[in-house]
């Protein structure tokens, strides 16, 4: 079983997940709370493997409390879910630690695949916010010449051609499965690709990836 706590200062939306998740017979809500220190006291005592963290909130802000949760508890996967409104704290929950972020829109199947995802150890962003993360970070890397005391970032080990097609598939924000159907090959074989694109862009998850991979320009234009 997946343990999952709820993090949302409005009780009808952490009652209304929970109803949700608890549908699925491999996820338990082990817990649910209002506020971002709250969260810090469940995780120490309930143990999640998941936490859902909503972002504006009393008390503590979900950014906080997620880098908070990524210094005391690195395990513990955080999914951030937001609104449009919340575009501004993308960059800030994702330096804080977060593994994904949704927005709050998502079908009950798609929230419950992303705990699933996030609790194997993977990073998941839906694609509308991975292009505009891969969007903003090109909008401040041109505005941002690099110093020139500094040595150019440089990849250690090129990728290859197959290498790179996974990797702009996981910067539209593709899970595994879609990634298998597109390039036509198992979902196995997208594993062993993106095990490799982590070591040869020394990240470890696959919003790192993507970010490093924009500031190396190998997403081209088209992302």
């Amino acid at each position: 079983m997946i343990r999952v706590l709820l993090v949302d200062d409005q009780t009808l939306i952490r009652q209304g997940i929970a109803m949700l998740l608890e549908l699925e017979p491999d996820l338990e809500v082990v817990g649910a709370v209002g506020d971002g220190r709250a969260a810090i006291e469940a995780v120490e005592r309930l143990h999640p493997d998941v936490v859902l963290m909503d972002v504006r909130m009393p008390e503590m802000d979900g950014v906080t409390a997620t880098r908070e949760l990524h210094r005391r508890f690195p395990d513990v996967g955080v999914i951030i879910l937001t609104t449009f409104d919340d575009d501004e704290y993308i960059f800030e929950g994702l330096k804080a630690g977060a593994r994904g972020y949704l927005l709050k829109d998502i079908s009950s199947e798609e929230m419950a695949e992303a705990v699933r995802t996030v609790a194997r150890g993977e990073a998941l962003i839906q694609p509308s916010i991975a292009r505009k993360v891969v969007a903003e970070f090109s909008r401040l890397a041109a505005g941002s010449p690099p110093a020139p005391e500094r040595s150019p970032l440089k990849l250690p080990a090129a990728l290859t051609e197959r290498e790179l097609d996974v990797l702009k598939a996981l910067a539209r924000g593709m899970s595994n499965k879609e990634i298998a159907a597109a390039l036509v090959i198992t979902e196995g074989t997208v594993k062993t690709h993106i095990s490799n694109i982590l070591a040869k862009l020394d990240v470890r998850d696959r919003t790192q990836a993507v970010l490093k991979a924009q500031q190396l320009r190998l997403l081209g234009t088209e992302n």
